[in-house]
C-alpha cells in the first residue's frame, strides 16, 4: 500500500514513514503543504497522513484543495491535542479520520488499515446540482454567482435531497431524516417546505430542480432535463 505523509516536522514524518514500512506500507513524505498537494494531485496515493498545522498551505487548505480536485483517498488528518474544533472541521472539509497528536504507533496503524478497509467512495463536502451549490459545513448556498439565504430546516431538506440527487425520496424519510422519525405533526409539511425551496432555489432562476412524483415523493434534479 502506498501513503503519503504529509508532516513539517521530519524527524516525526521519518519515524512514522520507517514503522510503517514493516506494515508493508511504502511512504512518500512531505514536509510541507504545497509538496503535500502537489504529490497527491499527480501520483495515486492509498492513503494520506496529514497534518493541520504546515507550512505554505495548512492541512485544511490541501484538503480543501483535494476534495475539490474530486480527489477522494482517504484522509487521516493529524490534529493538536484538545483540538476538538480542529477534529471538527477537519471532518467537515472531507477528512476521513483523526488523531490527535501525541498518538500511539499502534492506533495510527489500527486507523490507517480501518481506512484502507473503507475505500475511497466518492463524498464531496460541497453538493452541487449544476449551478446550485450547497456547502454543509459553511452552511452556505448558492446559485450561480447569487447567494441565497435558507432557514435552517430548509437548508436540512435541501441537504438530504441533495445527498441523494436524482433518486425519489419519499416524504416519510424526509420526515425521518429531517424532521424526527417519532414525528406525529402533518406530513404535509413536506410538501410546504418543498414550496419554500422551490421559490428561493428555483423560481427567481427560472428552474425546476426540485419534481414532485405523485404518489411516491420528491426527486432532486442534478442537470436540468
Amino acid at each position: 500500500m502506498r501513503m503519503l505523509i504529509t508532516e513539517d516536522e521530519p524527524a516525526l514524518a521519518d519515524a512514522i514513514a520507517d514503522g510503517l514500512a514493516a506494515e508493508g506500507f511504502v511512504a512518500d513524505i512531505a514536509l510541507d503543504g504545497a509538496d503535500g498537494l502537489w504529490r497527491a494531485l499527480h501520483q495515486p496515493y492509498d492513503v494520506i497522513v496529514l497534518d493541520i498545522m504546515l507550512p505554505e498551505l495548512s492541512g485544511y487548505e490541501v484538503l480543501k484543495r483535494l476534495r475539490a480536485a474530486r480527489i477522494w483517498t482517504p484522509v487521516l488528518m493529524l490534529t493538536a491535542k484538545d483540538g476538538e474544533y480542529d477534529e471538527a472541521d477537519a471532518l467537515d472539509l472531507g477528512a476521513d479520520d483523526y488523531l490527535s497528536k501525541p498518538f500511539s504507533y499502534v492506533v495510527l496503524v489500527a486507523h490507517l488499515r480501518a481506512l484502507l478497509r473503507r475505500g475511497a467512495p466518492a463524498r464531496p463536502a460541497v453538493l452541487t446540482a449544476d449551478d446550485l451549490t450547497v456547502d454543509p459545513a459553511g452552511h452556505h448556498c448558492r446559485r450561480g454567482d447569487h447567494d441565497i439565504s435558507l432557514t435552517a430546516r430548509e437548508f436540512a431538506l435541501l441537504e438530504y435531497l441533495l445527498r441523494h440527487a436524482d433518486e425519489v425520496i419519499s416524504k416519510t424519510d424526509i420526515l425521518t431524516h429531517v424532521w424526527d422519525e417519532h414525528f406525529d405533526g402533518d406530513t404535509n409539511i413536506v410538501e410546504v417546505y418543498v414550496g419554500y425551496l422551490r421559490r428561493k432555489i428555483d423560481d427567481p432562476f427560472g428552474r425546476r430542480t426540485i419534481e414532485t412524483v405523485r404518489g411516491a415523493g420528491y426527486r432532486l434534479h442534478t442537470t436540468e432535463g
